[in-house]
């Protein structure tokens, strides 16, 4: 009995809302005598109604088993009372109590106040996709960062902000370096000694044109752009600057580069990515992630702009699994031209893992009720019958949800207000051992 108690109470919450309809059927069933006063009629009588031509029609009794508490509480009576605020106690019908199969008869008034919405179980080729959200990430590949090989000192920025726009070979800032001086000077001599020496034997001219290349690779070894060589060569002219060119079209994402600041070769002036293509990591649940395959179709829509779907494929699957969110990390490239994607933003991924021509049967999402342990579909058997019915179900897609067994096509299911019938079964069952 402790235990039926206890089963009682955890129903009671879901039971308030059903209590309220059950309360407005309950008063629908009485009438006022000539007097003015309210009578309930018996349901174990036979009621009369007055018809025009004076003579009266027999409505077919209805047995009462035991009346219920009007909130749901898990109180029962064999005879009418009233509780503490003055609500009659619902009775409960004989063809309404659950039967040996489960089912459960609800009358028609009760179904229409319920907004009860049924659908017919129909077989459809499901086009089945996995839900994910993730973030817009830099791709990784197109991350770069500008070094000097040399020592030396920046004596003018050009590109002086995070986040302003670069493009490939523009000039980044001006650099004076003594090694970089030196180097000029001995490409510049090496020139003019192979020239002065076009009359001499061929082994001093190799000698010549051997330290004339030694210095030109000097130069290109410390990335001197070719432009800057070929004026030092053409003119003769010995810089004291020269310039840092960007290697590539993108943005500065951290800049460190600051004017008058000494350089040391290796360290980090900026850094930069080309934003062109990005990647958007998305985190699939562990259930999910056995029909995910690289080269799959995904579409990714972000909350920064609602109602714009971006098309991509699954590039990558990272291979392990994070043991605090029990998900799986999946990279998808996205072309990005415009530059909408910026990196950190929110965004949901709907990857298409199958779309076969073959039909299954399938209902609403909404018709399958899941306890986590079991999944239930409630069944109209029609005239205010209704069965519930556990069910073995597949995978989503367009709203439906395949049905593998436990369901025949055809068959009627509830797909609006299935939670309030499942709430009246249950309390019908709880309340039927407890008076008991």
């Amino acid at each position: 009995m402790t235990g039926v108690k206890n089963n009682v109470f955890g129903l009671t919450v879901m039971a308030m809302m059903v209590a309220s309809l059950s309360v407005s059927t309950a008063m629908a069933e009485t009438t006022s005598d000539h007097s003015g006063h309210e009578t309930t009629v018996p349901a174990t009588q036979s009621t009369h109604q007055q018809n025009p031509t004076g003579g009266s029609d027999k409505k077919e009794a209805r047995k009462i088993i035991y009346y219920r508490n009007p909130m749901g509480l898990p109180d029962t009576s064999p005879t009418p009372k009233k509780d503490s605020m003055g609500m009659d106690y619902i009775p409960v019908y004989e063809d309404e109590a659950p039967k040996e199969d489960g089912t459960v008869r609800i009358s028609m008034d009760k179904v229409q106040k319920m907004g009860v919405k049924t659908e017919v179980a129909t077989l459809r080729s499901l086009k089945k996709s996995t839900r994910a959200v993730g973030t817009v990430q830099v791709d990784e590949r197109k991350l770069q960062v500008v070094t000097l090989k040399y020592e030396g000192w920046i004596e003018k920025l050009h590109a002086n902000a995070t986040g302003q726009a670069v493009r490939r070979g523009q000039s980044l800032m001006e650099i004076y370096s003594p090694a970089l001086v030196l180097a000029q000077q001995e490409y510049v001599a090496a020139i003019k000694a192979r020239k002065s020496l076009a009359g001499a034997d061929a082994e001093t001219r190799a000698t010549a044109d051997e330290l004339a290349e030694s210095a030109l690779i000097r130069l290109r070894n410390w990335d001197i752009s070719e432009d800057q060589i070929k004026r030092l060569r053409t003119s003769g002219e010995i810089r004291r600057t020269l310039s840092v060119h960007s290697p590539m079209n993108g943005i500065i994402l951290e800049k460190v580069a600051i004017q008058g600041m000494r350089a040391m070769p290796g360290e980090m002036l900026y850094r930069m990515v080309d934003l062109s293509t990005v990647w958007v990591v998305a985190d699939v649940f562990e259930q999910d992630i056995g029909s995910v395959r690289e080269g799959q179709s995904a579409e990714v829509t972000l909350r920064a702009m609602p109602g714009k779907t971006f098309s991509g494929k699954v590039s990558f699957i990272y291979p392990t699994l994070s043991t605090e969110t029990r998900t799986v990390q999946v990279r998808i490239e996205l072309a990005n031209p415009d530059n909408l994607l910026r990196p950190a933003l929110y965004a949901t991924v709907n990857l298409a893992t199958s779309d076969s021509a073959d039909k299954v049967l399938t209902v609403p999402d909404s018709a399958v009720l899941d306890s986590g342990s079991r999944q239930v579909v409630l069944v109209d058997r029609g005239e205010g019958l209704f069965e519930p019915r556990p069910v073995k179900a597949g995978g989503k897609g367009d709203g439906y949800i395949e049905i593998i067994e436990g369901l025949r096509e055809g068959e009627n299911v509830v797909v609006r207000a299935n939670f309030l019938i499942d709430a009246e079964a249950n309390l019908r069952s709880a309340l039927g051992h407890f008076s008991h």
